[in-house]
C-alpha cells in the first residue's frame, strides 16, 4: 500500500512508524511542511496510559521517549494573597523538538520516506492519504463540507511560552492584576526549560494592553507580572522574530465524518481537546495505534477506516467532555478567586465536580508535609509497578527516576 501522511508532527510520524513496522513492503511517505528541525511549541505532557500503549506498539520508540522524558510528582498551586497548596499525581514532560527528533529517527531506520518544505499537492497516487496536518488542515479544508468541519472558539485568550525557569513540578500559577486575574500551567520539559502557559480572560487581557503589545513587549508585561515565579528569567514567544504574537482563542474542532474516500482525518485535524487536561499528543498518538490496527486486520479500506472513526470517537467522549468542563472552569476562574488557599487548588482539581467527599478530606490532609510525602511514595510504588510490566523495562529501573520527597509546605 502507498500511504502518504500528510503533517510530521507526532500523529503523522508514529503512525507512519506503526505502518511499516506492521508491513514493511508499505510504500509509507511523510510530508511536512516546516524544514527540518523546525518546530513550534515547547513541551507536551502525557501520563502512564499513554506510556503503556507506546511500549505495546513499539517499545524502541517507547523506550527513549520514556528515557528523554522528565518527571514531575506533583502539582503546586500558587495564587496572589494564599499559601501554596499541592495537589496529588504524577506525569511526564518532553520537549515536542525531542519527541519529534526521536520519531523522525525511527521513522528513517524503518524506510520511511521523510520530506521536509513538502506541500500537500504531492498527495496524488497514494492507496491512503492521512490527514495529520493539524486543527487548520488543509487537506481537510479542500472538502470540508463533506467531513461536516465546525470550529467553536473559546473564551479565554491563551499562549504558549517558553521560559529557561525550570519549574520543580507542575506548578500552577494565579497574580491579581489591577485588571483582573491571570494565570500560567507551566512544567519542565528537560534541565533547562519549562512550558509556560499564560491564560486570562478577555477584559484583563485587554486592561493590561495585551492586545496592542507585539510579541516582545507582551512577553516584557508578563515578566514583570509572573516575576515572583521566574526567578529572573525571560520569556519568549516562538513569534517575537516574525513581528507577531502567539496569543490566540482555543479552537474546539469537531468533524462528523472523519473518511473521503481514501482520505482520513487524524489528531488535531479530526478533534481537538483543550490544553487544560493535557491530552492532545497522547489523543493524536492513540488515533495513530487506533488507524494502525484498523488496517492491519485486512480487507477493503472503507470499512476499516470507519472502524478506526468508531474505535476513537469512543475513546474521546469522556476526555472531551472533560476538557470542556476544565476549559469552562478557567473561564469562571474570577468566580473562585475569594475561596481560601485549600478550597481553591480544590476547586481547581475538581473543576469536573465529580470527586466525591473523601477526595476533599485526603487534598486537606496532604497539604501537611508527612501526609503528603506518603502519597507521593504510594504514587511512586504503583508508577513502579505499573513500569516494570512494559516489555523490556528493567524492575529497579523506575526507582532510579523517582523525584526526591519535599521539602517545607
Amino acid at each position: 500500500m502507498r500511504i502518504t501522511c500528510v503533517g510530521g508532527g507526532p500523529a503523522g510520524l508514529y503512525f507512519a512508524v506503526l505502518a511499516k513496522l506492521a508491513d514493511p513492503a508499505h510504500e509509507v511517505t511523510v510530508l511536512e511542511r516546516n524544514p527540518r528541525g523546525v518546530t513550534y511549541g515547547w513541551g507536551v505532557v502525557f501520563w502512564d496510559d499513554l506510556l503503556d500503549d507506546l511500549f505495546s506498539y513499539d517499545p524502541v520508540s517507547a523506550r527513549q521517549i520514556w528515557d528523554a522524558a522528565c518527571q514531575w510528582d506533583e502539582y503546586e498551586v500558587r495564587a496572589t494573597g494564599k499559601s501554596v497548596t499541592h495537589l496529588a499525581g504524577y506525569g511526564f514532560s518532553l520537549g515536542r523538538h525531542k519527541l519529534l527528533s526521536i520519531l523522525e529517527a525511527r521513522a528513517l531506520s524503518l524506510g520511511v520516506d521523510v520530506r521536509w518544505s513538502a506541500s500537500e499537492a504531492d498527495i496524488s497516487g497514494a492507496d491512503l492519504i492521512v490527514a495529520a496536518d493539524g486543527a487548520g488542515s488543509a487537506v481537510r479544508s479542500l472538502d470540508a463540507g463533506h467531513f461536516g468541519t465546525s470550529v467553536a472558539y473559546g473564551g479565554n485568550k491563551y499562549i504558549w511560552l517558553g521560559t529557561s525557569h525550570v519549574f520543580r513540578t507542575f506548578t500552577f500559577g494565579f497574580e491579581r492584576t489591577h485588571a483582573g486575574w491571570i494565570w500560567f500551567h507551566a512544567y519542565p520539559f528537560d534541565s533547562s526549560t519549562s512550558t509556560f502557559i499564560v491564560e486570562c480572560t478577555p477584559a484583563t487581557w485587554a486592561g493590561l494592553e495585551l492586545d496592542r503589545l507585539d510579541a516582545a513587549a507582551g512577553c516584557a508585561r508578563l515578566e514583570t507580572i509572573f516575576a515572583a515565579h521566574l526567578d529572573g528569567q525571560r520569556l519568549v514567544d516562538h513569534r517575537a522574530d516574525s513581528g507577531g504574537t502567539g496569543w490566540m482563542n482555543f479552537r474546539r474542532v469537531t468533524n462528523e465524518r472523519w473518511d473521503n474516500g481514501n482520505v482520513v482525518l487524524m489528531g488535531d485535524a479530526a478533534h481537538t481537546t483543550h490544553f487544560a487536561i493535557g491530552s492532545g499528543t497522547k489523543l493524536a498518538m492513540q488515533d495513530a495505534m487506533a488507524l494502525a490496527d484498523a488496517l492491519a486486520a485486512g480487507g477493503e479500506l472503507a470499512p476499516a477506516l470507519e472502524k478506526y472513526e468508531h474505535r476513537r470517537r469512543a475513546a474521546l467522549a469522556p476526555l472531551q467532555r472533560a476538557a470542556l468542563a476544565s476549559s469552562e472552569w478557567f473561564e469562571r476562574m474570577p468566580d473562585y478567586a475569594a475561596l481560601p488557599s485549600i478550597r481553591f487548588s480544590y476547586a481547581l482539581s475538581d473543576r469536573r465536580g465529580e470527586y466525591p467527599l473523601w477526595r476533599y478530606l485526603l487534598h486537606r490532609a496532604t497539604q501537611q508535609a508527612v501526609p503528603r510525602a506518603l502519597l507521593r511514595w504510594a504514587l511512586s510504588a504503583r508508577r513502579w509497578t505499573r513500569a516494570r510490566r512494559r516489555p523490556g523495562v528493567a524492575p529497579t529501573a523506575p526507582a532510579a527516576r523517582a523525584a526526591p520527597l519535599p521539602t517545607g509546605g
